[in-house]
């Protein structure tokens, strides 16, 4: 049985020094996850089907900069809208208090594909060649952000036999019982295997729309999964069926992403054809 460290959240405090700045962990885990999505897309954009479309590494930069809006303004609108609904209602200015936490990875996903819409309008470029060159781009960013919850010892597992070698005791929970450390899990499943069956998916020419599909398909399926070691939020419980409000709102994106693979593989659209439907 282990015990979490209890790392220190703020990895510098320089209020010490007489200087007004704490960065934190998890903000440099956000760093890192922009930083691989840049280095890693800036790959993407030399295959052959990308380069002949005329994307660039500047396209690169500029999506992530409409990814990051996405990813912020959908996170905490979702997580307002998915889990919060009557409290945000009734203490409407609380929305705006992001520094207290309250981020949902759906509400961001939808984010992201309303950011990457507009980005794709702007350009006159297709939405399915925007959603292909970043799908397998964002699993490092979701295991980065997976190790800085790790650290920040929040959305710990459910109780774990004794006998697990691995269970761990969160102190921050109020429980001296071992617990799953869900946050490892995701990290392994919805980050660095869902990313290296992505790149590898996506090293070869695909019809547009097939690696989004694959994207929606896998991180539903290994959300899915996580979700049955991770704690219920305890504001919300088991719901219907005994499944958690993350393993729900994973059901839509795996019927969704087999529905746009299922679609793009029937339309057979090279990525960077344009034309009707593009």
């Amino acid at each position: 049985m282990l015990i979490h460290p209890q790392f220190n959240p703020i990895a510098l405090d320089l209020t010490r020094f007489g200087i007004p700045v704490q960065i934190h962990w998890y903000g440099i885990t956000y760093l890192v996850a922009f930083g691989l999505f840049l280095w890693l897309a800036r790959l993407r954009v030399r295959k052959p089907w990308f380069s002949q479309a005329g994307w660039t590494a500047r396209d690169v930069e500029d999506l992530l900069f409409f990814g990051v809006l996405g990813v912020v303004l959908g996170g905490r609108l979702g997580y307002v809208l998915f889990y919060k609904p009557g409290f945000y209602l009734a203490n409407p200015l609380e929305i705006f208090s992001v520094w207290k936490g309250g981020m949902s990875f759906h509400g961001g996903l939808l984010g992201v594909t309303a950011a990457m819409a507009l980005f794709a309008w702007l350009r006159k470029r297709s939405f399915w060649d925007v959603m292909d060159l970043i799908a397998p781009c964002v699993p490092t960013g979701l295991a980065s952000g997976r190790i800085g919850n790790f650290i920040n010892g929040e959305l710990w597992g459910r109780f774990a036999d004794p006998s697990l070698p691995w269970g761990m005791v969160f102190p921050q929970s109020g429980s001296p019982l071992p617990r799953h450390p869900s946050q490892l899990y995701e990290f392994g499943m919805e980050g660095l295997l869902l990313f290296g069956l992505l790149w590898w998916y996506g090293s070869k020419p695909r019809w547009a729309g097939q690696l989004s599909g694959a994207f929606l398909m896998g991180y539903g399926f290994f959300r899915f999964v996580a979700e049955y070691f991770r704690e219920p939020d305890a504001f919300l419980g088991l719901l219907a069926l005994n499944m958690s409000m993350g393993q729900w709102l994973c059901v839509p994106m795996i019927v969704g992403g087999a529905l746009v693979w299922a679609w793009a593989t029937r339309r057979a659209r090279p990525i960077g054809a344009m034309g009707a439907g593009a």
